[in-house]
């Protein structure tokens, strides 16, 4: 599949705000399409995805309500990087092909798609004219997630550890937001982003 005309790509690693930014640049315009929602939806009860995990992985990994056991399945991919890449193989393709589908149909201004694992993926990178990294000090990282969902640091360790580091993610970004100071100092980075942006596609 062939990219937007224009279109960027959002990442950074847990914690870092990426939400936020996306919140931002909705706001201003442009079209937000979100991978982790649509993950969400692929193995939701009844998800398109459920069968092929039904079929990979066996009944014990769907719940009561038809949807995929997400703490079973976390437990699972960060024991085993053969189950994971598994679970990619079969979530990725589907995750791709939904997100650029939204994206040929978006009516805003430009579109972002807000992808954690973008770097990790490798198959963004041709599929967007520029990489946004928002990105924050591992320790702000940490604290954020420990507070926001309920985790040890050794747990929101691991799931850094699985992602890209920060100096990979940074080194691969055409443009970066700091997100270490709050919703103000937010403000006019994106705002300066989203003038270049509209410069670039117009």
């Amino acid at each position: 599949m062939s990219r937007a005309p224009f279109a960027i790509g959002l990442t950074g690693g847990i914690g870092s705000g990426k939400s936020t930014v996306a919140d931002m640049f909705a706001v201003r315009g442009a079209t937000i399409v979100d991978t982790d929602v649509i993950a969400h939806s692929m193995t939701a009860p009844h998800g398109p995805a459920i069968p092929a995990i039904l079929s990979e992985f066996g009944p014990e990994f769907i719940n009561d309500s038809g949807a995929m056991d997400r703490v079973r399945m976390r437990q699972l991919v960060f024991s085993d990087a053969g189950a994971k890449a598994r679970l990619e193989a079969i979530l990725h393709p589907r995750i791709r092909d939904a997100a650029l589908a939204a994206g040929a149909g978006a009516s805003g201004s430009y579109v972002i798609y807000a992808v954690p694992l973008l770097i990790e993926s490798g198959m963004w990178r041709a599929r967007v004219t520029r990489v946004l990294a928002v990105d924050c000090p591992e320790q702000v990282q940490i604290a954020r997630v420990m507070a926001r969902n309920n985790l040890s640091e050794a747990q929101v360790r691991a799931i850094m550890a699985a992602q890209v580091s920060r100096e990979q993610r940074l080194a691969a970004a055409d443009d970066v937001i700091v997100n270490n100071a709050g919703i103000d100092a937010l403000e006019g980075q994106v705002d300066r982003l989203h003038a270049e942006y509209l410069r670039i596609r117009w």
